[in-house]
């Protein structure tokens, strides 16, 4: 607790900073924060967390918005980012769900914040459970919405549920609000499996989608990919590590690759 005490009095002196040079320092701050878990730490070299919650804007007084955070790898970064002057929602699993996984998957969840009180007292929690609760902000409040490798989930749920999930978001965001999207990216060659069963989506799909409800492309960033992931896998991108769902076959080569490729794209609600 000491060195996230630290870096809370760090986050106060450079409150006096302004503009980009504040908020890439609070980031940074946050990112090296010892609220973090060593696994999740282990892995900023593949899902390089400050140069992608920098080029999607986020700044310390925003309302950002969380779908489906699952363990917790970003909410440990943008809690505490967050937790002076902005708001982070998170948008999670129903505990009343009559799903057992989504039950314990919230469990879980708010076990996590209440272990941590100084770092996520003022986390607030939605309900996300497509399609039928997706009322985890209202309307016109929020400045980012941010969802990470969640896009093939849905997806394999059926279009119907994944556009209204891309509506939900819509919604949600202010005018002139931000959408970023993370997910591992299907090569435009490939056909695109329609269980979605690899986990690999085009990014072609993911801008239908977003465009589908409303939401202009600003801008997308190579800085989640990796040219050595071919995408091809047995068990699809659960093969490559953290996953590694073949076990120890060809694990060293899966070992070489890495995490999967993935598409960062940058959307804004006009």
């Amino acid at each position: 607790m000491k060195n996230w005490t630290f870096a809370l009095s760090v986050v106060s002196i450079v409150s006096g900073l302004s503009g980009a040079a504040q908020a890439d320092d609070a980031l940074k701050i946050a990112v090296a924060g010892s609220q973090r878990t060593p696994a999740f730490v282990a892995r900023d070299v593949w899902r390089h967390p400050v140069e992608t919650l920098s080029f999607m804007g986020i700044t310390p007084s925003m309302t950002v918005v969380e779908i489906s955070p699952g363990a917790g790898w970003y909410t440990e970064i943008l809690a505490p980012y967050l937790r002076d002057k902005g708001q982070l929602i998170l948008a999670a699993s129903d505990p009343a769900s009559s799903s057992e996984y989504s039950r314990r998957g919230a469990e879980r969840l708010k076990k996590k914040l209440d272990a941590q009180p100084t770092v996520y007292d003022k986390v607030k929690l939605g309900v996300f459970e497509p399609p039928a609760k997706l009322n985890y902000a209202p309307a016109g409040s929020v400045d980012l919405v941010l969802t990470f490798r969640n896009v093939h989930n849905w997806a394999a749920e059926g279009e119907p549920v994944t556009k209204a999930v891309f509506q939900s978001m819509y919604d949600a965001l202010k005018p002139g609000g931000v959408l970023g999207v993370v997910d591992h990216r299907l090569p435009p060659s490939r056909p695109l499996d329609p269980k979605f069963d690899s986990g690999y989506v085009h990014v072609a799909y993911v801008l239908r989608l977003a465009q589908s409800v409303g939401f202009k492309l600003q801008d997308q960033s190579e800085i989640n990919a990796n040219p050595k992931d071919t995408a091809d896998h047995p068990n699809g991108v659960w093969a490559l590590p953290p996953t590694y769902a073949n076990k120890d076959t060809d694990r060293a080569r899966f070992d070489a690759i890495g995490e999967s490729d993935r598409m960062t794209l940058k959307f804004v609600k006009p």
